[in-house]
């Protein structure tokens, strides 16, 4: 039984076994193209094996991120080299060419709150063999993955990607093909502005089998932790996610979406809107939305760094900015808004600036049983035998 701390450990780290580029963009698909067809495994790929004992700071240009703050053992995104030499690795430790590939299981993590995490996702976690992670996945959720699972950090943020999107499907591709059990652990849910859909139709292309777990997404976890109901009968018969960021050459179909959202019975949601909430707001105005709809920007929802704004459409944006709300912030828009405690004990207190009332969950801490045996992971992975691992919590 391992009991898990809600604890940050230290910062992040790059193992010291290569010199090769941290983001190596330029070379990923030879590398993997290279250690397809590698038979022997070198003195390198023994290290890669082996405990990580000698770390060193990654490069500052590196941002950090709620995932930050790992223990040295096991952050192990080094760099495309280093996992070269972990593919070779592992395909060694096979015995021989893999019968058949792994599989791939996109798991989605909800907002932040690991008491919201499914108990499927808990379960692969604590068998994967590799686990893909993004940058809204929080340290208490990780935390619950395998100690001996290859962790690669894959996170975004605006204007930085750790890898393009192509990257993590090669890197998902090249893992499976190795016969490993791989997690891709997204924050909300895969299939909500996730590009889940992606990533499967890339793999199923490959001939990899890819499962989806779902993960309770950030509106459906933010709204019920505010008290802000999605629908309700006479002031909302409808509810619309939209997207703040379009693909390139796309705005024009997201300008459109928006124009039809500017209606007084939809739940407007705006997920990654924070940067375009000024033009989202003219847009809406000049659609015919009432100014005066209430509306709240909420930062880090569901987490102890939570910070809530509440405002009517018109003024959101300027009260955000003055705030100095940051990304992840969930934008909510609509008549629904007001009938949340929060909005009405926020204008009782005579409209502060902010208003972040303490949640009302009790404490959580959970603890997982990896103790399985040898077989049973083999059994589970081939969907066989009973499902590994539990989940409790005290």
């Amino acid at each position: 039984m391992t009991v898990l701390g809600l604890q940050r450990p230290c910062g992040p780290v790059s193992c010291s076994t290569s010199s090769a580029s941290t983001s190596g963009r330029s070379s990923t698909s030879a590398v993997f193209r290279a250690c397809k067809s590698a038979t022997r495994v070198d003195a390198s790929a023994a290290q890669a094996l082996a405990p990580r004992r000698a770390c060193t700071p990654l490069p500052r240009y590196v941002p950090r991120s709620i995932a930050d703050g790992h223990d040295a053992e096991r952050l192990k995104d080094c760099n495309v080299m280093e996992l070269e030499s972990f593919l070779k690795a592992y395909r060694e430790r096979q015995e021989g060419p893999v019968a058949a590939p792994g599989e791939v299981y996109l798991v989605g993590t909800g907002p932040g709150d690991p008491g919201l995490l499914t108990l499927r996702a808990a379960q692969l976690m604590g068998t994967a063999d590799v686990v893909l992670y993004d940058r809204l996945v929080s340290d208490e959720i990780l935390q619950l993955v395998n100690p001996g699972a290859r962790m690669v950090y894959v996170g975004k943020t605006a204007g930085y990607h750790t890898r393009r999107q192509e990257e993590i499907h090669e890197l998902l591709l090249a893992f499976a093909e190795a016969g490993a059990v791989v997690v891709r652990l997204k924050g909300g849910d895969p299939y909500v502005f996730g590009r889940g859909g992606e990533e499967v139709a890339y793999l199923m292309s490959h001939g990899i089998r890819v499962h989806c777990v779902p993960g309770i997404t950030a509106a459906a976890g933010i709204c019920a932790e505010l008290g802000i109901p999605l629908t309700h009968r006479g002031v909302a018969t409808s509810a619309r996610f939209l997207t703040g960021h379009s693909r390139e050459g796309g705005e024009e179909a997201l300008d459109e979406a928006v124009a039809l959202a500017a209606d007084p019975y939809t739940t407007l949601i705006v997920y990654m809107g924070l940067q375009t909430l000024a033009k989202l707001t003219v847009q809406l105005t000049g659609a015919g939305l009432d100014p005066a709809t209430p509306a709240v920007a909420v930062e880090r929802g569901t987490t102890p760094s939570r910070r809530v704004v509440y405002g009517s459409v018109a003024e959101l944006q300027a009260l955000a900015a003055e705030a100095g709300l940051r990304t992840p912030t969930l934008i909510l828009i609509g008549q629904v808004v007001a009938l949340s405690p929060g909005w009405q004990s926020w204008e009782s207190a005579g409209r502060p600036l902010e208003w972040n009332e303490a949640s009302a969950y009790p404490p959580l801490r959970l603890q997982l049983d990896l103790a399985l045996p040898a077989e049973g992971k083999l059994a589970s992975r081939k969907g066989k035998g009973k499902e590994a691992g539990s989940l409790q919590t005290v």
